[in-house]
């Protein structure tokens, strides 16, 4: 979810010069409007709508999607009916991107043969979370620890791959959606044997005792999809292509994985809305709940955004902090329509590097340094006092050793508990144990947090009560 500083500075810099490195020709190649793979004649008549319209139906109506709305967000599901889920976060990044086009299209016309349309902004922010598993980034990291000697996991990778293969709208390639849609995902276009550091050795085979820190996968596409990825990817020039694969190591992290340096232009708006959602509307959560207070916020934000001279509310901090913690909602929600206005109008488009051929890789969208910071000291105040906090990592952790002991109970029976169509794919595997495993990772990650406590309940529960398991697809 994180924008990187070093993409971001210099903006100023680069914002007086783009247009004099403006190309004549910023139209897009019609390959980029294809399909993975052609469709046969589907008999719907009088169709009229776009190749993109079409992707975002697939998003809407696809199983992945809705499963959205019972998967964790920030705060654990069940706590509350208020706060945001991953559904309704998709949700607000779809029309978080939907105000930056609006707003490119006015400020710089010039880009417009390159801006994509709503719908297909909206395509790429309503899938940019299809992948996560259940339980947020402790699932992802228990489902890695498991699938560790088999490819390991990763919720981009596993987003790649519902949309191209295991979302049941075609036989073989998943929701089959244009090769531009595809490339708006794909955050980090690399393989993830090309970015992962070593991971330790862990000899105890105790759940409980795991390091959680030690096992944040690296951010990529898992390599038995290398294939699809390329497939993708292949409207691009060698040159392009060999650039586009260039990596450097992230600072700031306790794991030095590398990272992908680039990214498309569509998929850097989709970034910047995911960042803003996150900065601002799970603030806003976090407030609403009780679990940051206004003290808090005066004592540890409000000295950093004065020290932002060319922050646009500064002059108005006293007012917006009043608003924020204030008992009438309305006043709230001004509050947060400010800073998320003040973001999207301090977005431009900027020239990424001058060697790229391809107009959606040459471009991407940036916010301006002062918002930048802004937004930078909005999220690590949510990562510190809210995901960081006790309790919430006492529901992360529980989620950690569910997903983990789920997964050891599916390897050690898969054809006893896996449900028809995964045990079916598993023994058509027969002697592939990575392949086998993958399955019963797909299985996983395709649960619902509620759905997985009731499987978990199901194996483990001493309660005679406990539910049953059910079929479910995936």
């Amino acid at each position: 979810m994180k924008l990187e500083k070093e993409s971001n500075l210099n903006t100023n810099k680069k914002s007086q010069s783009h247009l004099n490195t403006l190309p004549s020709d910023l139209s897009i190649k019609d390959i980029w409007l294809a399909r993975l793979s052609d469709e046969p004649n589907q008999n719907r008549r009088l169709d009229q709508r776009s190749v993109f319209q079409r992707d975002k139906a697939r998003v809407l109506h696809s199983a992945a999607f809705r499963r959205l709305q019972s998967k964790t967000q920030i705060h654990n599901n069940g706590l509350s009916d208020f706060y945001r889920t991953r559904l309704t976060h998709s949700l607000e990044v779809a029309q978080i991107g939907s105000g930056i086009i609006a707003n490119l299209k006015k400020i710089q016309p010039e880009f417009k043969p390159l801006l994509p349309s709503y719908n297909l902004i909206e395509t790429i922010c309503l899938s940019h979370d299809i992948g996560h598993p259940p339980f947020g980034h402790g699932g992802e990291t228990a489902l890695n620890y498991m699938m560790a000697d088999h490819g390991g996991f990763e919720g981009n990778g596993q987003t790649f791959r519902i949309l191209t293969q295991l979302e049941q709208y075609t036989e073989h390639n998943g929701m089959n959606l244009t090769r531009r849609s595809l490339l708006g995902v794909l955050k980090y276009p690399l393989c993830l044997s090309e970015l992962s550091a070593p991971y330790p050795e862990n000899d105890t085979g105790n759940f409980r005792q795991l390091k959680a820190s030690e096992w944040v996968p690296a951010k990529g596409i898992y390599d038995i999809d290398k294939g699809l990825l390329e497939d993708v990817l292949s409207p691009l020039c060698e040159s392009d292509r060999l650039l586009f694969a260039s990596t450097r190591t992230p600072e700031n992290t306790c794991k030095q994985h590398l990272k992908s340096k680039y990214k498309s232009f569509d998929c850097s708006i989709m970034e910047i809305a995911d960042d803003i959602a996150y900065g601002v509307h799970d603030l806003e959560d976090a407030i609403a709940m009780g679990i940051i207070h206004k003290t808090l916020w005066q004592e540890k934000v409000i000295p950093q955004l004065l020290e932002i001279k060319d922050f646009c509310l500064r002059d108005k901090i006293q007012s917006l902090t009043d608003n924020l913690f204030s008992t009438q909602h309305f006043k709230r929600k001004d509050a947060i329509g400010s800073l998320v206005n003040a973001l999207i109008t301090s977005i431009n488009i900027q020239l990424v590097d001058k060697k790229f051929k391809e107009p959606l890789l040459a471009y991407n969208a940036y916010l301006d340094t002062a918002m930048f910071n802004v937004l930078e000291i909005l999220k690590k105040f949510v990562l510190e006092y809210v995901i960081h906090s006790p309790d919430l990592q006492i529901l992360e952790y529980r989620g950690q050793q569910i997903v983990m002991e789920l997964f050891e109970a599916f390897e050690s029976g898969p054809t006893r508990f896996l449900p028809e169509k995964a045990r079916a794919l598993w023994a058509s595997y027969d002697g592939d144990v990575s392949r086998q495993q993958r399955v019963i990772a797909d299985y996983i990650s395709s649960l619902t947090d509620n759905h997985a406590l009731r499987l978990h309940a199901s194996l483990f529960s001493s309660n005679q009560t406990a539910p049953m398991i059910g079929e479910h697809a995936f």
